[in-house]
């Protein structure tokens, strides 16, 4: 079920499946994108698990935050969602890209909300990513890109996500246009990419270090997954979150782009139940609450 619901004064877009008896799984999507990235996820774990995936604040046809478009601001908003949907307990999080930053500042700011980690191709691990995004961090243009719906963008955009090129659809694409005709959509990834880095310098490290010693003091079971193709975030990345997370369990997907959770869905979920299942929630009271 895809619904808008109030929060704090604002509509957010969520899409639910499952009821409260089962452990929650919160799915959170990457920079310019939207709930739909987790649509094969929704299909592969139904009935295994409660899950929520939001558009997160100003993405999709979420309204935007009042504090802005930075990582703060885009994890409050997921707390606040989680608020009102009078969640409680601490939940597995998951998050690929801009979505596994932010799930790590969620853990930041809201540390008994997370029961365990899954960052999928996360950005936060490196300076280091695609042209595309960096483009954004230019003055003017980088908003008159964010900002203009264009077919030819969009293309590219769905086909540098993908290993395999036969998953940037005809529907993909038309979505992208969608998305990018939303002002907001397109003004809010402009205001994050500006905020996260540099058309020179890459991904700012002053907040990934706040991450990583965040993730040091509250430390949470933890599954990280890379493509070994991906051309966003480069796979190489993940050497640092084995070195920043040495508890974490890391897989490097062959074959697979920067979304795995689409281009190989039934060797996602494999690696994500297995991974839950050894650390559910309920074992979890003490470090949770950390």
């Amino acid at each position: 079920m895809i619904r808008s619901i109030p929060v704090r004064g604002r509509w957010v877009r969520v899409r639910e499946s499952g009821d409260d008896t089962l452990p929650t799984l919160l799915l959170l999507h990457g920079i310019t994108r939207s709930l739909e990235d987790w649509d094969a996820t929704f299909e592969a774990l139904e009935g295994e698990y409660r899950l929520i995936a939001p558009d997160l604040s100003g993405y999709g046809w979420s309204a935007p935050h009042p504090d802005g478009a930075g990582l703060p601001a885009l994890a409050r908003g997921v707390a606040e969602l989680l608020d009102a949907l009078e969640i409680t307990e601490p939940v597995h999080v998951a998050g690929n890209s801009l979505g596994g930053a932010v799930t790590m500042m969620l853990l930041a700011q809201r540390p008994e909300l997370v029961a365990t980690m899954t960052l999928v191709d996360p950005a936060g691990f490196g300076k280091e990513v695609t042209p595309l995004l960096r483009l954004l961090g230019i003055p003017v243009l980088g908003k008159l890109i964010a900002t203009t719906a264009s077919r030819p963008s969009a293309i590219i955009q769905e086909r540098l996500i993908f290993a395999n090129k036969s998953y940037a659809t005809r529907a993909r694409i038309d979505h992208a246009m969608a998305i990018a005709r939303e002002t907001d959509a397109g003004l809010t990834a402009w205001k994050t990419a500006d905020s996260l880095g540099s058309v020179l310098g890459g991904v700012r490290q002053e907040w990934r270090d706040d991450l990583h010693r965040t993730i040091a003091a509250t430390p949470r079971p933890t599954l990280v997954l890379w493509g070994d193709r991906d051309k966003v975030l480069p796979p190489r990345h993940l050497d640092t979150a084995r070195t920043l997370i040495p508890h974490a369990e890391t897989h490097l997907i062959p074959g697979v782009g920067h979304m795995p959770q689409i281009e190989c869905t039934r060797e996602f979920a494999a690696l994500i139940t297995s991974f839950l299942q050894r650390n559910p929630v309920a074992e979890l009271p003490r470090a949770a609450s950390q």
